[in-house]
């Protein structure tokens, strides 16, 4: 489960390394990522579960690539430097997501600043009940099928830079702009979508955390993942292997310091 969130980050920030931006704001992102689902699965709740959890996965990665391509634009038509402007963005997204669950979101019944519960046919099944469908039994616990689509993000990803024109162009913008520029490469062009491919990648923790196991929208549902996914992405060499790879490695030192801490507390 913790994997399946480091992969998403890991991958947004791996895709804005390529390049050569350096992005900050998968918290951020993946905040409005988390405000997209809700406002598609809670708005369009009279849909089948087919529909209803594309579309909601659907929302989350078009919130938060919304959200990146504004550092995006600014960093290519601006000059803004975008770690600046990402961080800041991690900022407005938490006074955002805030005020929308305290003065808009919130059940006017509860005191609790967090949505509604989601509707049932809008929840991403458990792989603990997706496997004991075919009688392989496993430990219950808060892993759910995103995971698949974590691992199909990096399968494209890997196709994205590595054998599409885009992903070159991508390279080459982040290994030489003035060379780029000389190829016919257009660096704003490639930094702004570069960026709104790592907002959509980092809204997939939305999905994971969300869909997958709250189902509803709470704050700080993120719990820093994003800013892990950087070293993540650094480990990983921002490759899509090596992210999966440190993604695993980094979700074991979670569950573990998460269980020591259970066992052997702090006097």
């Amino acid at each position: 489960f913790y994997a399946t969130n480091f992969i998403f980050t890991g991958l947004a920030v791996a895709v804005a390394y390529h390049a050569g931006l350096f992005n900050i704001g998968g918290e951020g992102q993946a905040t409005l990522g988390g405000i997209g689902v809700a406002l598609t699965v809670l708005h369009l709740d009279v849909l089948p579960g087919f529909l209803l959890v594309p579309l909601g996965i659907l929302g989350a990665a078009a919130f938060g690539a919304a959200w990146a391509a504004i550092p995006g634009y600014l960093q290519a038509k601006r000059g803004s430097h975008i770690v600046i402007t990402t961080i800041m963005f991690n900022w407005l997204a938490s006074v955002l997501i805030v005020y929308l669950l305290v003065n808009q979101f919130r059940e006017p019944t509860s005191m609790n600043p967090e949505t509604r519960a989601f509707p049932a046919q809008s929840r991403i099944p458990f792989m603990h009940d997706a496997l004991a469908v075919f009688g392989i039994e496993i430990a219950p616990s808060q892993l759910n099928l995103t995971l698949l689509l974590a691992l199909a993000a990096a399968a494209a990803i890997w196709l994205l830079v590595y054998r599409s024109r885009l992903g070159y162009a991508i390279r080459v913008v982040g290994a030489n702009p003035a060379a780029a520029v000389y190829a016919g490469i257009s660096p704003a062009r490639v930094t702004i979508l570069a960026m709104i491919i790592s907002g959509a990648l980092a809204g997939g923790l939305a999905v994971n955390e969300l869909m997958g196991y709250q189902h509803r929208l709470l704050l700080e549902f993120t719990s820093g993942y994003g800013f892990v996914g950087i070293a993540v992405a650094l480990m990983g060499r921002a490759h899509p292997v090596g992210i999966i790879l440190a993604s695993v490695l980094f979700g074991i030192l979670y569950q573990g310091g998460a269980e020591l801490a259970f066992e052997q507390p702090a006097i």
